[in-house]
């Protein structure tokens, strides 16, 4: 693939996800090779159907989720992507931003789709007791300011 190619069907991936919504999960199958992996700091799955299953999840799971691509770089048959995950949780809109790692096969299928966010800071943190906890283990953990 070219870089073109790479960032076209990078594109192309953005744009599902900008849309996504639990009808068109189905048609994860447009933009994945059947053997993608998948992996985020809560699942770990390989092939179309697991993903869809995650997507499925999601939609039953958090109120009105919904992606902004922020960033895309593409270079050989990888590129990356930013973005900012809206969801709705207690009636309180949070946004969770990461950036997700893409490689694709020779037809511009994703083989592999990583995404890297920190679950402690966007999501765990706003959970009242657990949230405390974790703001507490960060200030022990965090190197002096000089």
């Amino acid at each position: 693939m070219t870089n073109r190619d790479v960032g076209a069907a990078a594109q192309r991936v953005a744009r599902f996800y900008e849309t996504l919504s639990a009808e068109s999960v189905a048609g994860l199958a447009t933009i994945y090779a059947p053997q993608a992996r998948f992996k985020d700091p809560f699942n770990e799955v390989q092939g179309v159907a697991a993903i869809a299953g995650i997507f499925a999840h999601m939609f039953e799971t958090v109120a009105a989720p919904r992606f902004v691509i922020t960033t895309t770089i593409a270079q050989g048959d990888q590129a990356m992507l930013g973005w900012d995950f809206f969801l709705q949780l207690r009636g309180r809109e949070i946004v969770i931003r990461g950036v997700t790692h893409l490689r694709f096969d020779d037809a511009g299928l994703v083989l592999l789709h990583r995404d890297y966010w920190d679950a402690a800071e966007e999501l765990y943190e706003r959970v009242p007791v657990l949230g405390a906890l974790m703001r507490l283990l960060r200030r022990r953990l965090a190197a002096p300011l000089a």
